[in-house]
């Protein structure tokens, strides 16, 4: 039975196909079931279906999925790879529906695009579905691949409808890809606060793996060689990483994203030498390891699995308790599929079929006393500090990405971890204290710039703040034209003096409503003066010396703020 968010999603895929786009792109968080939807609609639909994944674990999961629900489905991989899923949904369901000749058919992108162009089913086939469909461009295979099929419709999933080079995926001229129509749904937020995914925790420790200066490549992800050789040098990253799982998240089903399989030795030498069961998994898992192993893993057997490029995207692991990160990303793609990992709730069997008629409050009420009240997310590569939180609500578009807007905005407040060893938690650098455990932040190093002080003029040190004031009395006090300059130029000088202490005038009534609408919201003065800061690339008391131009298109970005908060002067 599909959930209530769901069936909404796939009214919509419906009324989108009603409409006539060919290709939609749906976006669901990750651990939303976007796989039970896509079985629903092959099921549904009962058309000759493709459904096409770009991992060979991908294969098998959506093999799976197709299983449980007793669709007859066909494997379009290689012979190895079809033996290990058959296997597997033997041992998992009991039976295997498998048929070779079966309309539905799973396939592996690379055997695919190599697949006998004559094969009638190529023709027949009316139904397209793709996971991680954010990799679909025209020119690469994943277009290349949908495009095989004459006769049908397409239908794409994927967490977050980004891509780290910033290509489009709507069709030319828009983007680079074959999408006719983007369907968003529910935020992972939203999700969270009614009870279908688990909030969660976030624990940053220190780190000398610092990345937020190195160039990001045409694809938008770091150099791998470069990623590779930091971690490695790392001092510290080992033993940081089971010292803090032994911490916050001992005896909890766990997963370590690793850089690369030497990096992954060591850390699970390291957890089982501390006596922590720890087996490295990777692409080149074969399908019935992998089984075992998630097997030996649900039965707590195996506590923890170190990952390497695989289990981030696109694969199912409910029992998850909690991530340590241990290699650094610059593609928020990856750092959403890894943070979402453990967001899964831990249901029993008849929470699960009943979990829709509850109320929102019910859910959330059952989650805290629950095996699994928080996720743990343990940052140990600062990936929050490129990304922020990946829970906020995004918006999506299918044109291609100027290359300056793929970066942080400049609008985004950054992050900063609690200094208490028992909290770690990342927190907003505009607030005082840690808002989870209220330890004070620490004071600034200096306090000769705002900069330093992240805007905080209370903060800068007494002669800069004089200076400071100084200059803004000479704003408000009276033009000071030079001693016997011609009267034209003592015109224009006061002409320019009142236009500028005019403009000046109406920016600090809307920088007093904005920081009132901040007080009341329950800021300190402090607080508001770095968010202000922050937000608007000013601080306060610089805000006040601006020429009448800059002072103007200030006051516009203010405005445009409020307007959009619905904030307005009594």
């Amino acid at each position: 039975m599909l959930r209530d968010f769901q069936q909404q999603l796939v009214t919509r895929i419906y009324g989108a196909w009603a409409r006539g786009a060919r290709d939609i792109l749906c976006v669901s968080p990750t651990g939303s079931g976007k796989t039970v939807i896509m079985g629903y609609i092959v099921q549904h639909l009962d058309l000759p279906t493709a459904a096409i994944a770009h991992r060979q674990e991908l294969v098998g999961q959506i093999a799976l999925a197709f299983n449980r629900e007793q669709i007859p489905h066909g494997l379009v991989c290689p012979p190895a790879i079809q033996r290990q899923i058959i296997t597997l949904e033997q041992e998992m369901h009991g039976r295997s529906f498998y048929s070779p000749r079966a309309p539905v058919r799973v396939a592996g992108v690379d055997t695919l695009v190599n697949h006998d162009p004559a094969d009638p089913w190529l023709k027949q086939v009316g139904l397209v579905v793709q996971d991680e469909a954010h990799h679909r461009l025209i020119e690469n295979k994943w277009g290349r691949a949908q495009a095989m099929f004459p006769s049908s419709r397409g239908l794409g999933f994927t967490a977050h409808a980004l891509r780290a080079d910033g290509r489009g995926l709507g069709r030319p001229p828009l983007g680079d890809g074959i999408v006719d129509e983007l369907i968003v749904g529910p935020c992972c937020r939203d999700l969270i606060n009614r009870g279908f995914l688990s909030d969660y925790r976030l624990i940053a420790p220190p780190s000398d793996i610092h990345m937020q200066d190195e160039d990001v490549g045409a694809s938008g992800e770091y150099k791998q060689d470069v990623v590779r050789a930091r971690v490695h040098q790392s001092k510290m990253i080992v033993g940081s990483v089971v010292e803090h799982y032994l911490k916050f998240g001992a005896g909890k089903l766990w997963i370590t994203f690793a850089v690369d399989i030497e990096a992954a030795t060591e850390l699970a030498a390291e957890y089982n030498l501390k006596g922590v069961r720890a087996e490295i998994i990777t692409a080149k898992t074969p399908l019935h390891e992998r089984g075992q192993l998630m097997r030996q893993f649900r039965r707590r057997e195996i506590l923890q699995l170190v990952s390497v490029d695989v289990l981030g995207e696109g694969v199912d692991v409910p029992a998850v308790e909690g991530i340590s990160m241990a290699r650094p990303t610059a593609s928020f793609q990856l750092y959403g599929q890894q943070f979402g990992r453990p967001l899964r709730l831990m249901l029993t069997d008849e929470q699960n079929r009943t979990w829709n008629d509850r109320t929102d409050a019910q859910r959330l009420a059952e989650i805290a006393t629950s095996v699994k009240p928080k996720a743990i997310i343990i940052d140990h590569v600062e990936n929050y500090v490129h990304h922020g939180l990946p829970d906020v609500e995004r918006s999506y578009t299918l044109a291609r990405a100027d290359r300056r807007s793929r970066k942080k905005k400049s609008d985004e407040i950054p992050l900063r971890y609690c200094m208490n060893e028992d909290c770690l938690q990342p927190y907003e650098v505009t607030l005082s204290v840690c808002p989870n455990c209220g330890v004070p932040r620490p004071a600034p190093a200096r306090r000769g710039t705002p900069e330093e002080v992240d805007g905080n003029c209370f903060e800068l040190d007494p002669a800069v703040l004089a200076r400071m004031r100084r200059e803004q009395a000479l704003v408000d006090g009276p033009a000071r034209p030079p001693p016997g300059a011609a009267h034209v130029v003592i015109a224009s000088i006061h002409k320019n003096h009142n236009a500028r202490r005019e403009a000046q005038h109406e920016l600090r009534q809307t920088m007093a409503l904005w920081a009132g609408w901040r007080t009341h919201v329950g800021r300190e003065p402090a607080e508001v003066q770095r968010e202000f800061f922050y937000k608007f690339g000013r601080d306060v008391l610089s805000a006040q010396v601006l020429g009448a131009t800059e002072a103007e298109e200030l006051r516009a970005r203010i405005a445009a703020d409020l307007d959009l908060n619905r904030i307005v002067a009594a």
